[in-house]
Formats: C-alpha cells, structure tokens, sequence
C-alpha cells in the first residue's frame, strides 16, 4: 500500500456524495488513501449526512482503515485504508438514507476479498434521490453477474422516504478478476413490464398509475406487463411506480415516486415522459445504469455502451475513477446520444487482502 495520498475536491463537477462513494470503493480495492475537502459542496446540506457517514464507517470496518473527519456534517475526511476482510456485516443509516447508495459503496470491496461475504443494511430502500431496491435487482445485478460477480441481493423490508425502515441483504462470492462488458448500442425495447408498489396506500392509486401509464406510452410500446404489489401496511406509507424494458441482453429500469396531494396520474405522466425521451434517444442505456457501469467495467479493464445522457455525474465518477486506476474511459458524443468506452488493465486479486 502506498502513503501517497489522492487529494480530492468535494465540490468538483456534481458537487455530491458520488465522489466520496466512489473513492471510498477504490481506496479499499487499491490501497490508495485519499484526502477530500468541501465535501458535498454544492448540496442543500453539504457535509456528511447519516447516509455518507454509515458508507464512510462501513468501509473502515470492512478494510481496517484510519480515518479522521467522519463526523456529521464534516466538510472533510482522511480514510487509510488496510486489507479488505470478508465476513459477515451489518449497518443501519437511522433514517431514510438510501440503503442502495451504501451497498454500492462497499460491495466492490468485497468483491475482492479474502472470503465469502454478506451485508444487511437498514434505512430507506425507495428513495427518490438514489436507485430503488428494484433498480438494482432488475438492471444493475444481472450486468454484474455477466463480469463473473456472483452475488444476489435480497429486500428484507420496504423503506420509504422520508420513514425508511427498511432493510437489504446481500450475499456474495468474491472474485479474482472482472470480464469486461460490452452491451449493443441500439435496439427497441423486446417488451416492457410496470409494477406499481403500495404501501398504506390503496390500490386504486396503483391501478390509476399503470393504466395511465399504458395510455400514455402505448404507441412506443404496445401492451405493457402491468402488476400490483401490494405491501403490508407496517411498511408504508408509500408507493413506487416502475417500468422495466428488457432489450433482450439486459433491462433498464425507470421508477416514479407517489407524494402526498400528487395524483396518480401525473406520477406515471411524468414517468412515461421520462421514458418517450429514452426511446427517441435510441440508445439503450438511461443516464443512472451509465453512471454505475462505470466502476465494475473500469475494475474489468474494458466495456462500452451507448447511453442517452452524459450528466455532470457520470462526468465527475470518470474524474475520480482515472486517479485511482489505469484505465482510459471515453465519452463521444453520436447524434443524440453519447458513446462512453473503457480500456485499460483489469483490477486483478492480488493476495493484499488476505
């Protein structure tokens, strides 16, 4: 492990937690300590928040690293990592915290480590400023299986914003090295599936966003799957609204989110709306599957995809990627569209964990 440090600027591009997650996931994998300042810079609340702070401490305790900064609200922190150590896991954000935004901060760690590994985090699983549970299960997990990843991730529990309460649970088999992934650029949806999630709320909510939602995009897609899930009370209130289109090699995923004094109608307006500009983009991969490909495929030294959205996001996570590893990731823009590729050495288990 070196004793040079990356030094990070927290308000760089996005100005959001992305930055901290991502060089926490590569700090633990490289070895590579890090320093940021103006964490979060440019959010209503900078700092660390409960959500960053459980990503921060979870990803000491899995490497053993020193740290000095994590405390609420802090605009800066020094994380030193050690040896990544599989095991057995288990952290809670005290809110609704996005559980998902965690995960995906500690899993690559343990990707590569030493034994077999399990991870439960509790807070919000369905919250509208991070990917749902679904969205990881349906798009992102099944990528990542195609890289060698064996993994599988269970909802214990339903968490909405702003209760949360919920609960994930995921079990891994870590590996040597990735595969890299390369998806088609173009193609029409082969079928679409939407799933509307309620909880303490009722099911004509449901009803009225997935037959809005077959209006309204029925011309793009035809007949659209449509099924109710409906949660026990005690894990509400709340209600998500998702449409997944399976383009034959993988699925994208789009998710709505019901508030209180919003109408059904107009949550799965505003999805099939977001939905219509995917499809004339005429690529396959939506703006939040681009932006969290990017890790597993610089880790795999290769991958390419064409996506509808180049966001300031994916722009920073390509900055702070390129400190921590060799690798050349390419964003060109085609028509309406971005072609994003990756090449370099893949990140390979080199026995530093055990």
């Amino acid at each position: 492990m070196t004793n040079s440090f990356i030094e990070l600027d927290g308000s760089h591009g996005e100005g959001g937690g992305q930055i901290l997650r991502s060089a926490l996931s590569l700090s633990m994998i490289t070895g590579i300590p890090f320093r940021i300042e103006r964490i979060r810079a440019k959010r209503q609340k900078p700092g660390l928040l409960r959500q960053h702070l459980t990503a921060v401490n979870a990803a000491a305790q899995i490497c053993g690293a020193q740290l000095k900064g994590a405390e609420p609200g802090s605009l800066q922190l020094e994380f030193v990592p050690g040896p990544i150590q599989g095991g057995q896991y288990q952290h809670a954000i005290g809110s609704a915290g996005s559980c998902t935004l965690v995960l995906q901060t500690v899993l690559p760690a343990l990707w590569f480590a030493n034994t077999p590994s399990s991870f439960t985090i509790n807070g919000g699983t369905h919250n509208p400023a991070a990917p749902p549970a679904d969205f990881l299960q349906a798009a992102w997990l099944p990528l990542l299986r195609r890289m060698g990843i064996d993994m599988k991730l269970e909802v214990l529990r339903h968490g909405f914003y702003p209760a949360g309460g919920g609960g994930l649970r995921v079990e891994l088999t870590p590996v040597q090295a990735l595969q890299p992934l390369h998806l088609q650029s173009q193609g029409r949806p082969k079928s679409a599936h939407a799933t509307a999630i309620v909880a303490a709320v009722t099911n004509n909510v449901a009803q009225r966003e997935l037959l809005t939602l077959q209006d309204e995009l029925s011309s793009e897609l035809g007949e659209i799957g449509r099924v109710v899930r409906a949660l026990s009370s005690r894990e509400g209130p709340g209600n998500a609204l998702l449409l997944a289109l399976d383009y034959g090699d993988f699925h994208e995923v789009f998710t709505a989110f019901g508030e209180k004094g919003i109408a059904a109608e107009k949550v799965a307006s505003d999805l099939a709306q977001e939905v219509r500009q995917h499809l004339a983009s005429g690529v396959n991969v939506g703006e939040y599957l681009a932006d969290q490909l990017l890790l597993p495929m610089a880790l795999a030294g290769g991958g390419s995809f064409a996506t509808s959205v180049a966001s300031d996001h994916l722009r920073t996570n390509i900055a702070v990627i390129e400190k921590f590893l060799e690798v050349e990731i390419d964003v060109k823009p085609i028509d309406s569209a971005y072609y994003v590729s990756i090449i370099g050495e893949a990140w390979r288990y080199n026995g530093m964990t055990q």
